[in-house]
């Protein structure tokens, strides 16, 4: 049987030679390559299977493929692979069962709970189609909305500090930490009967009393100040804007915080005797407005977070030391927030800062 002409453009020449020298090109590719070049200048099948020690029937084969349709012809064929064992209406019966009430005493439907309502349906394809869908049971996401009727306008004014400063003003976000517990456990390494050593700390802990953080954070530097007191009251709270306030004596200040009775309103005194500070209130369930959330995240991270302490002070040490290694390479965070605004809100809110 007379073998297949090949015959080539200057195109496919150039292609299939750049198969078999690039090295990341998969092996099969390079071997239909070869069998398609040795082709064209006129190789027998035979001698072209000796050459590159295949069968005939493989050079055959794709030395007819590329005849009738090309570089196409040397890809792979689709396999329509094992036919399913699921109905069409597999996947809306999982997602139908899903709208109803679990079985009783279970708060929650699971893989396996669904699998069992069906009846025909294993777990594993419960499973293959909620990940296609992106449906986590087990996770749970929290979220707060804000209802306060003065939001757009609120979260407006503090947005516009953040973008676009006063000239010559300072914008600082101020907010406590209360009730930081000093908890001693014990720590150190866990040698396992395999050989193994873990790091961590015991289960066990016992109580030393709590110390409260006050902490002003500077918007433009990242820059952190910090106040250790014993309560939470408006004294201490005072008592701490009294020493941010010294560190800004010819400036003016404008300071962002929450709606904690201690910050408002009877404050009206102490800012009367401070013309220079403004204060600009978060809307009510919105404190992640407030950048110093943002800190007080990476300081429990950094230095408190599964910590070994035996009083308030040494918690206080702990936290000093952090701010002390971390203002000298602090930096301003490019702080964004998502948040789904109800309907028109995130308009009124571009049209306030605009």
């Amino acid at each position: 049987m007379r073998a297949t002409h090949i015959q080539l453009t200057d195109e496919d020449r150039r292609i299939l030679e750049s198969r078999v020298r690039n090295s990341k090109t998969e092996q099969r590719q390079v071997l239909r390559a070869r069998i398609v070049l040795g082709a064209a200048q006129g190789a027998k099948t035979g001698s072209i299977a000796k050459d590159l020690k295949v069968r005939p029937n493989t050079v055959s084969k794709w030395r007819t493929r590329f005849a009738r349709a090309g570089l196409a012809g040397l890809d792979d064929a689709e396999r329509p692979g094992k036919p399913s064992s699921y109905r069409q209406d597999t996947e809306k019966r999982v997602l139908s069962k899903l709208d109803e009430p679990p079985p009783e005493g279970y708060a929650r439907w699971n893989g396996r709970l669904l699998s069992q309502a069906l009846g025909d349906v294993t777990k594993h394809q419960v499973w293959r189609i909620l990940r296609r869908h992106a449906i986590s049971l087990e996770r749970r996401r929290s979220w707060c909305l804000s209802t306060d009727p003065e939001f757009a306008r609120k979260a407006a004014d503090i947005v516009g500090l953040y973008l676009d400063p006063p000239e010559n003003a300072v914008v600082i976000c101020v907010d406590e930490k209360p009730q930081i517990q000093a908890l001693e456990r014990a720590q150190g390494w866990l040698k396992l009967p395999n050989g193994k050593a873990l790091t961590g700390f015991s289960h066990g802990y016992k109580r030393h009393g709590t110390t409260t953080l006050f902490a002003a954070l500077e918007v433009t530097t990242g820059q952190v100040k910090a106040g250790h007191y014993n309560r939470r009251r408006r004294v201490e709270f005072l008592d701490f804007m009294n020493q941010v306030v010294a560190d800004y004596p010819d400036q003016e200040l404008h300071v962002i915080l929450d709606n904690l009775n201690t910050h408002k309103p009877k404050n009206d005194m102490w800012l009367k005797r401070h013309p220079q500070v403004k204060f600009h209130y978060t809307p009510t369930a919105a404190s992640w407005l407030n950048q110093i959330e943002v800190w007080f995240s990476i300081l429990s991270r950094s230095a408190l977070k599964g910590s070994n302490f035996t009083s308030p002070q040494q918690v206080r040490e702990a936290i000093d030391k952090f701010i002390q290694a971390y203002n000298p390479q602090a930096a301003p965070f490019q702080w964004r927030k998502r948040y789904v605004y109800p309907k028109g809100l995130a308009n009124r809110i571009s049209d306030l800062c605009n």
